[in-house]
């Protein structure tokens, strides 16, 4: 499981266009998926943050804080931006930040209400993606605007035992992960 630090340091420009999505609003945006009680997923909107420490996210009492103190096995995908189809992703585990000098300074540098019940997590990363769409492609606005060209990133430290290990970032062409054999 690698941190958001390891991984920009491995893909620096992967991870700049990722954070550009996931922050095109200004503040980070994006829908975190986790793993229910009960195996299903939950999507929920977040505001991720992203610094040269790490991903993080404060998460107040809720479903999606019970998921991952539970489970921590997240998906964050970025909102889709207004000229675009492009779209981020990423997906590991999240744990709690439990050093409150670290807890305190990212809650001050980003504004964390100190009276609302929340708890910071940190998010490693197992998986990272994005896909860019070129502006003029076939089909009209919201029709995909042709093929994405797709980045992907695999941490070697996550790969199952006895899977081979794929190359750190390889361009990907086609409308999904899915579509593209694995490694």
């Amino acid at each position: 499981m690698a941190s958001w630090s390891e991984f920009a340091a491995d893909e620096p420009r992967l991870a700049d266009g990722i954070r550009v999505l996931m922050q095109q609003y200004g503040p980070g945006f994006g829908y975190l998926a986790t793993v229910r009680a009960d195996g299903g997923p939950r999507v929920h909107p977040v505001s991720p943050v992203i610094t040269d420490e790490g991903l993080f996210c404060f998460v107040v009492d809720s479903p999606k804080r019970r998921d991952l103190e539970r489970d921590g096995r997240y998906a964050l995908h970025s909102f889709p931006p207004e000229e675009s189809d492009d779209e981020a992703y990423v997906a590991g585990h999240a744990r709690p930040v439990t050093d409150p000098a670290r807890v305190a300074r990212l809650a001050r540098s980003h504004r964390a209400a100190p009276q609302v019940d929340w708890r910071l997590f940190e998010f490693t990363v197992d998986v990272a993606m994005l896909a860019r769409r070129e502006p003029g492609g076939v089909g009209g606005a919201g029709e995909g605007h042709g093929r994405p060209a797709v980045q992907v990133w695999l941490d070697p430290r996550a790969t199952a035992p006895g899977v081979a290990a794929a190359p750190a970032t390889r361009p990907v062409s086609g409308d999904s992960l899915a579509a593209r054999p694995a490694a």
